[in-house]
């Protein structure tokens, strides 16, 4: 599951540096305009989160959250449960996953979810079809999949970063194993993901031990270019072959053998 890297800052370091910390846990995911100062990945969090949740009324009743990470969408869903499943346990903080399993089998019975929602997960998957076969397997009938997928992203979570998908990949894929697409969309599509990959070429380039060195490269040179992503973001036309990710709503279909 690709977790997008922390920038440094520790809330046992000073007291601003803790404040930031906890302004950075607020704003986490693109919630909050206020991970614009603290989070040099807001550009693709505020993108994504947005989609989700224009997204998220498709998922309902028992949702799996599979690669749950800290359930950062956990809220967006009015289900009626929701239950995380890892591979291994997340440190990065939030709630725990409420089960683990092996990377092949998910530990459920047969159609035991209306939904399941997976985020940015399948480019760590090293057999994409046993993957989903395995969450056909546990959805109803006739059950939603809401997928998130990146496309423009630098190698991440290394050595367990697999593949890259395009839109059409993605339709080919999931067609193939049992899943029907309702809706298919891009996100930051246009300059914007430039800027999202210049800052992330930045953290790459800069990031350091030093958590004021951080702050400081944070606030000098990523912030500046997050506002400028955003303002070009806006008034520049969008393109829909350059964007950074992928996010699908599909449905369970049964399985042909064509």
């Amino acid at each position: 599951k690709r977790q997008l890297p922390d920038h440094g800052i520790s809330p046992q370091g000073p007291v601003l540096m803790a404040m930031l910390e906890r302004l950075r846990h607020m704003a986490a995911f693109g919630r909050s305009p206020l991970g614009l100062l603290v989070d040099p990945f807001y550009l693709a969090r505020r993108a994504l989160f947005r989609m989700v949740s224009e997204q998220a009324h498709h998922v309902r009743g028992a949702v799996l959250d599979v690669g749950c990470g800290s359930k950062p969408y956990r809220e967006l869903f009015a289900c009626q449960s929701y239950t995380g499943v890892e591979v291994v346990v997340d440190s990065k903080g939030g709630d725990l996953p409420d089960c683990y399993y092996d990377g092949k089998t998910l530990p459920f019975a047969n159609a035991h979810f209306d939904s399941v929602v997976c985020n940015q997960v399948l480019e760590h998957v090293f057999d994409p079809d046993n993957f989903l076969g395995e969450i056909h397997r546990v959805t109803a009938p006739e059950g939603t999949l809401l997928l998130t997928v990146p496309f423009a992203w630098n190698e991440h979570e290394q050595p367990w970063d697999y593949a890259r998908y395009s839109s059409f990949g993605l339709k080919h894929l999931l067609a193939r194993n049992g899943f029907e697409l309702h809706g298919q969309y891009k996100t930051l599509g246009g300059i914007g993901v430039c800027f999202q990959l210049m800052n992330a070429y930045l953290f790459e380039l800069l990031h350091s031990r030093s958590r004021v060195l951080n702050l400081l490269v944070l606030l000098t040179l990523m912030v500046p270019v997050t506002l400028l992503g955003l303002v070009l973001d806006t008034l520049l036309p969008r393109s829909d072959s350059l964007y950074l990710d992928n996010v699908i709503v599909a449905s369970k279909r049964e399985k042909t053998d064509d």
